[in-house]
């Protein structure tokens, strides 16, 4: 067997192709894993549409390039120089592939290094049958982790660095998260399961906001029904007036950072991990930073593999439950289909899995 079939963006406009390519070879440093399950991304989606983002970041030049960054698979080559991993492992992989010299990777910020590449961006990705990946971003899989749930540690990685922080001081505090979209969702079930105890939503979606209910979140808030301040009003009120002790701002946009700025307390924490789409947005320097004494914590990525280790053994203990965030489960080669779902206006669809063979998503399809 030489030929794989894999999802190609070919062209620079919207769209993808499900395409026949040679199977790729390894360097000595690589692995070549079977691709069993894959999640579709945010960074899928801007992908898929060829918006500014990709325009901008990828460019008409790396095209065609297989996309896709989120795995569950089996190594099933490893070249002449891995020393870790055997074939037949049942593995993830880190998103950013570190340039190990950099300063920041030296340092042991390997997330936000500089140098690095990143899978379905910046080299072929994993919406294949078969990939090659550094060993040194593999992550070995726990055995009770079913393939679904393994493939999305990536994106459930960026979730637990949001609801940690860098100081982890979660338990018996109050949160308040922003948006609907997978992370949100994410972050509502890590955040229970990590002893945080009331938990806020603010969301714009039903569909969304009826899965963050099943995940653990205390109240939903939806945007359409309320205006800025009446939703900092419910929180304070629900928080014996002071504001939730950490705000997850995981949108981005000026409204989403209006809410989190102003709903956290003084003293309190903010997370920032959405992009905004603007080159600017406006805050209250005095009131919100300075005097509120607030800490913010840039969240980039994933700790890399602090991050990857706490998912795993929360996954592998059953302790979390993510599965009301996985709405569907595809076959691969449904994928624009996929992209609909992910793109519709009255989007019911939250995290989308999808299976390279049928078998495996019959198999997945009866866990559920």
């Amino acid at each position: 067997m030489t030929k794989m079939k894999a999802i190609v963006k070919t062209k620079p406009e919207k769209g993808a192709e499900l395409l026949e390519i040679p199977i790729p070879n390894i360097a000595d440093d690589e692995v070549l894993v079977k691709v069993k399950a894959v999640g579709i991304c945010g960074t899928d989606i801007h992908i898929y549409n060829w918006d500014q983002w990709a325009q901008n970041r990828i460019g008409p030049k790396k095209l065609p390039q297989v996309a896709g960054h989120e795995l569950s698979g089996i190594v099933e080559k490893i070249g002449k120089n891995v020393k870790g991993v055997q074939i037949g492992d049942y593995i993830s992989a880190e998103t950013h592939i570190y340039f190990p010299r950099d300063l920041n990777a030296q340092l042991g910020q390997m997330h936000i290094g500089e140098g690095m590449e990143i899978l379905g961006v910046d080299r072929d990705g994993v919406f294949a049958e078969y990939v090659h990946i550094p060993e040194r971003v593999l992550w070995h899989n726990d055995k009770n982790i079913p393939y679904e749930l393994a493939a999305v540690q990536e994106p459930l990685g960026n979730a637990c660095y949001a609801v940690l922080g860098e100081d982890h001081d979660i338990a018996g505090k109050t949160m308040v998260i922003t948006g609907d979209g997978p992370i949100s969702l994410l972050s509502t079930a890590i955040a229970r399961a990590c002893g945080v105890t009331k938990i806020f939503l603010i969301g714009m979606s039903d569909a969304m906001m009826k899965i963050a209910k099943k995940l653990g979140a205390d109240y939903v808030i939806s945007i359409h029904n309320t205006t800025h301040e009446e939703r900092v009003k419910f929180i304070r009120d629900n928080t014996y007036g002071a504001g939730a002790d950490i705000a997850l701002e995981i949108v981005g946009n000026q409204t989403s950072i209006n809410d989190a700025y102003k709903a956290v307390r003084k003293g309190g924490r903010i997370s920032s991990f959405g992009i905004s789409p603007t080159p600017t947005v406006t805050l209250d320097y005095d009131n919100d930073i300075v005097f509120k004494g607030v800490q913010i914590h840039g969240i980039s990525g994933r700790k890399i593999f602090d991050t990857w280790y706490r998912v795993r053994n929360l996954l592998a203990s059953g302790r979390l439950d993510i599965k009301p965030a996985i709405t569907d489960l595809m076959l691969l080669e449904d994928f624009n289909k996929a992209f609909d779902k992910l793109t519709a206006q009255d989007r019911t669809s939250a995290k989308i899995v999808m299976f390279p063979d049928k078998k495996d998503l019959e198999a997945a399809l009866k866990r559920r």
